[in-house]
């Protein structure tokens, strides 16, 4: 099985700074090698809270401490419901739009952005289909009008939005002018788009979605994260080429298969007889050593 990782979070730090809110391109002949993360952020994994599963999602946000809410955001040309979340700390928090899978911001969604408010951040979660009249009722009884209208979104709008979610997130009185972006599935393939989309990002980070055209990634500035299950293989089948034209380029795109996983393991924690638990228990300290460590800024 291929398997992979680009970059160390370790080294990621280095070369980007925290503090920074600029943009750090990096030099082709630093991917040479690709490392393994340092072994004190694998260790961390086991003990590091994750995301409820989708069963167990909706019983952690009723029992979470921390404020969320529904918002819209209007523009000129558009009106954008969103969930967000709020950390509990004293100093600014760096803010992550959380982008949805095919079905659309469910309680699962919601638990997602939670657990990153815990980790610190203001999560923000974009509603693509705010404007396409989908029916009220449980995720359920919602699930097939929310996947034909996902399916049905044009790529620039969905960029259009993220962006504009970000830029609501990052003006907030409580927010630090930088974002990042974490998304799954449908929405990992969407976060992986935000890169290619936008020069003020600060981090992708990619749970099982496909990778874009390799000939669109010249545009690519933030570090992208990818983290796929092994048991993947029309996702899977993507990482190469982006892997290649990243290294070309010069850029920054780490990437792990964790053997035996499946597709959406992060939701679907009890899968493929514990390996999708495994999967996630080292694919949340990734992701939070990747938002952690790049910098970006609203322009």
């Amino acid at each position: 099985m291929y398997e992979r990782i680009g970059r160390s979070a370790s080294l990621i730090t280095a070369l980007l700074g925290i503090a920074s809110c600029s943009t750090t391109r990096v030099n082709s002949d630093e991917h040479a090698s690709h490392d393994s993360l340092p072994s004190s952020s694998v260790s961390t994994a086991a003990t590091t809270a994750i995301p409820a599963d989708a069963e167990g999602a909706l019983a952690r946000l009723s029992s979470s401490p921390r404020h969320g809410e529904w918002i819209m955001i209007k523009s000129e040309a558009d009106s954008l419901r969103a969930w967000i979340v709020y950390p509990e700390r004293k100093t600014k928090a760096p803010v992550i739009v959380v982008v949805h899978e095919i079905f659309g911001v469910s309680d699962w969604i919601r638990g997602v952005a939670d657990q990153l408010a815990a980790d610190g951040y203001i999560a923000i979660a974009p509603d693509f289909l705010t404007m396409k009249n989908i029916p009220a009722g449980p995720d359920s009884v919602r699930a097939r009008a929310i996947s034909t209208g996902i399916r049905a979104l044009d790529t620039d709008f969905v960029q259009r939005q993220i962006s504009m979610a970000a830029r609501y997130g990052t003006s907030l009185p409580a927010a630090e002018p930088r974002y990042g972006v974490v998304g799954f599935c449908w929405g990992g393939s969407a976060s992986f788009q935000h890169a290619v989309h936008s020069s003020s990002l600060g981090a992708s980070v990619v749970y099982y979605g496909s990778s874009p055209p390799s000939a669109s990634l010249v545009s690519v500035k933030a570090p992208v994260l990818g983290l796929y299950g092994g048991n993947d293989a029309r996702v899977n089948s993507t990482i190469p080429a982006a892997d290649s034209a990243i290294r070309t380029l010069g850029k920054i795109y780490t990437h792990h298969i964790y053997e035996g996983a499946g597709h959406g393991f992060l939701r679907q924690q009890s899968g493929q007889s514990g390996a999708n638990l495994a999967a996630a228990q080292k694919a949340w300290p990734m992701t939070l050593a990747m938002v952690q460590t790049s910098p970006g800024c609203i322009a």
